[in-house]
């Protein structure tokens, strides 16, 4: 009954799909729950389930395949009765780009939940949903959150898109992966014990290790992540999935694999990278996107690297605005700068949304370590806070911090009860002799326990919406129309954002990635003799286009606002547009006598 009471709770706690001695797993249904992990095939059947729950409302699209055939999907958030996506601010969420990055999905799926279900019932959702269109890919990497699940793994590995790579040099692929030696569907750590190892029992807890200092004896060497010698050539777990890193497989600025690890043979050669920036090109109302992945409690903004140039003033405005108040949104976690406050990337997917599509993008890390603690108020006010690994690939060691690992270990007992580090066990290896095998499982250190999920989802999701709710909301007057002698009529307009996000990024008119806003007078038996943007309306301050007045280029900045002066000639009706990229079209008519 013990056994059988432990292996139920773990199901939960992970959320996965493993039956239980016969008994089902948790199944899915509307409105979704937050309180385990979904499986891959969960994801699917979640996105399935809101699209045929709210069919008036999205639509299911397949964007690609991964390399093992499995579909990766995008779940468009749409009211086509307020009118055309296209024709609404785009906004784009993805998550779980790397395999073992579970919660990112989630934050994603979240969102899906929280729009469509509060749709009708907020009034706040429902001017949203129906003002902008949401473009949502939980789950990228669809092979490696399968097997994350499906096999035995640490919380680092199995990020790596699944193409075959002899990563040691020996004419095979992928065939030394880690080994889950006691089956019990983690990948935790080895030791063994020897007198000239660098590890000693930690005195305050057997199941911990500590440094030796110089002098001090030893009691146990590390051998790494559970496995075996499978291919014979006197090495361990050299061999697994990949690598290559879906976020640094995408074409601007991409590097080769000895500048930036897992960057691929060349740009976009991961058949998922490939299908979802054709995607999202598909889609050029995009103007601000997300990507979620798992660990720091971070929202990065690019440059990605310090090669490139700083944003333009006005771009840096914006991602202040929000980054700042998404820090707000979600106390503890920090806005960053990727190169300058974390470190360099190469070919990674946001700078290309932001450098090539002209959007605004943000890289949100996020679950913090630090915070599965479990000290009094005293004890809290007096410590010193262990800042977050520097490197989201490798991880935090945390036997580097012994005080950080001592409270994680009373969480795990008094917060996850004992699920999330398994006690040291015997174990005959065929290699190393007699070993220990134990540590923290898998649905741990990079993942918040269940209970604490629902807050870090719904925080971030929120971020997003801060965000949708900044994109451009343009307003279109006439400020004037006035007789001016000779047959000349003089038009004043005004197109104001009430929005911080402007119409355009000044990244995207800096690099001409297409055209600027476009305002343009028209009409039968009407000449537009001269026309310009209006630099001070009181003094009379006119900057007149020389050529072609009736069609003007702009940007409608964010809390702001733009103002033109026309000088028209005949009479009949004028018919004032407005059309941009992000922000729509609008149009006024007006009659000249």
């Amino acid at each position: 009954m013990k056994k059988f009471a432990r292996v139920a709770l773990l199901t939960v706690l992970c959320g996965m799909m493993v039956p239980a001695f016969g008994k089902p797993g948790p199944q899915v249904r509307v409105p979704l729950g937050f309180d385990y992990y979904y499986t891959y095939d969960m994801v699917v059947e979640a996105m399935q389930a809101l699209h045929k729950t709210y069919p008036q409302l999205t639509r299911l699209d397949l964007v690609g395949k991964s390399e093992e055939g499995r579909p990766v999907y995008c779940l468009t958030v749409n009211n086509p009765g307020t009118g055309a996506e296209l024709a609404k601010p785009g906004i784009y969420v993805d998550g779980n780009i790397h395999g073992n990055e579970i919660q990112a999905g989630e934050v994603a799926l979240y969102l899906l939940d929280y729009l469509l279900g509060a749709y009708g019932r907020n009034e706040e959702i429902t001017r949203l949903v129906d003002s902008r269109c949401f473009y949502v890919v939980p789950v990228v990497n669809a092979d490696g959150r399968y097997h994350f699940f499906a096999d035995g793994n640490t919380p680092d590995n199995n990020r790596s898109l699944r193409i075959p790579r002899d990563d040691d040099n020996d004419g095979l692929v992928d065939e030394d992966f880690p080994d889950d030696l006691d089956g019990d569907g983690n990948i935790c750590q080895m030791r063994k014990r020897d007198p000239f190892g660098k590890f000693k029992t930690d005195p305050d807890d057997p199941r911990l290790l500590v440094r030796i200092k110089p002098g001090e004896k030893g009691e146990w060497t590390l051998l790494g992540d559970e496995g075996l010698d499978n291919d014979g050539d006197g090495k361990i777990n050299e061999d697994a999935e990949g690598y290559l890193d879906g976020n640094r497989n995408w074409g601007f600025d991409w590097m080769p694999a000895y500048v930036e690890s897992g960057a691929g043979d060349y740009p976009f050669s991961g058949a998922i990278t490939k299908a979802l920036a054709e995607f999202i090109e598909r889609r050029p109302n995009v103007c601000v996107g997300w990507t979620f992945h798992n660990n720091g409690g971070m929202y990065l903004r690019g440059p990605s690297n310090k090669a490139q140039p700083e944003y333009p003033r006005q771009d840096v405005a914006v991602y202040d605005y929000l980054g700042q108040q998404a820090e707000r949104i979600t106390p503890g976690y920090r806005y960053m700068i990727s190169w300058k406050d974390l470190y360099p990337t190469y070919g990674d997917s946001m700078e290309w949304l932001t450098m090539l599509q002209g959007a605004y993008g943000f890289v949100g890390e996020l679950f913090q370590v630090e915070t599965e603690r479990f000290v009094s108020q005293k004890e809290s006010a007096g410590e010193n806070r262990v800042q977050p690994a520097k490197d989201e690939e490798e991880g935090f060691d945390f036997r580097e911090n012994p005080s950080l690992e001592k409270e994680r270990i009373k969480f795990n007992d008094h917060l996850a009860q004992g699920e999330l580090y398994r006690p040291w066990r015997e174990f005959a290896h065929p290699t190393f002799g007699s070993i220990e095998i134990g540590g923290w499982v898998k649905m741990s250190s990079r993942l918040p326990a269940p209970f604490m999920l629902k807050d870090l989802v719904h925080r971030n999701a929120s971020a997003v919406i801060f965000s949708a709710k900044s994109t451009p909301e343009i307003s279109l007057e006439i400020l004037e129309k006035k007789a001016m002698g000779n047959g000349l009529t003089r038009i004043r307009t005004r197109l104001s954002n009430a929005r911080a996000i402007p119409s355009m990024s000044y990244q995207a008119r800096k690099n001409k990635l297409y055209p600027q806003d476009m305002l343009s007078l028209s009409g039968a038996g009407i000449q537009v003799v001269a026309g310009g943007e209006i630099n001070d309306i009181y003094l009379h301050q006119v900057t007149f286009k020389e050529f072609r007045p009736e069609l003007q280029f702009l940007i409608v900045p964010g809390f702001g606002k733009v103002e033109h002066e026309f000088m028209v000639s005949g009479s009949g009706n004028l018919t004032i547009a407005y059309q941009s990229r992000h922000a729509g079209k609008l149009s006024k008519t007006v009659t000249l006598q």
